[in-house]
C-alpha cells in the first residue's frame, strides 16, 4: 500500500460551491486513492472466490478481515486529511457546526 503523508493527499480538501461540497485532490491524489481501492476491489474479488471454491470458511474470514483493515486504513487516511483541512478551514471561517458534522462521521466509522 502506498503510504502517502496526509499533506500530500489533502493539500486541499473540502469547498462549497453553489451549497455543494466537494474533495478536491490532485490528479496524483486521485490516482494514489484510486490505486488502493483497486486493490480492496481485487481482495474482495478474491473473497468471493474463496466461497465460490468452498475454502475453509477460517481461511474466508481472515481474509474478510483483511479488507476490512485495508477499508479501514483508507478511512483513516481520508478522515485525517479531512480534519487536517477541511474541518479547520470551516472552523477558522467561523462554522462550527462542522465539529457535530465531524463527531457523527467519527461515530460511523467507529461502528
Amino acid at each position: 500500500m502506498e503510504n502517502l503523508p496526509v499533506e500530500t493527499v489533502h493539500e486541499e480538501c473540502c469547498h462549497t460551491d453553489k451549497g455543494e461540497r466537494k474533495s478536491h485532490h490532485s490528479e496524483e491524489q486521485k490516482k494514489a486513492l484510486i490505486s488502493r481501492l483497486n486493490r480492496i476491489e481485487g481482495q474482495v474479488r478474491g473473497v468471493k472466490r474463496l466461497v465460490e471454491e468452498d475454502t475453509y470458511c477460517d481461511d474466508v474470514l481472515t481474509q474478510i478481515s483483511a479488507v476490512q483493515s485495508a477499508l479501514n486504513g483508507l478511512g483513516k487516511m481520508l478522515l485525517e486529511g479531512h480534519m487536517k483541512s477541511c474541518i479547520v478551514e470551516r472552523i477558522q471561517d467561523g462554522d462550527t457546526e462542522v465539529i457535530d458534522e465531524l463527531l457523527v462521521t467519527v461515530k460511523r466509522l467507529m461502528k
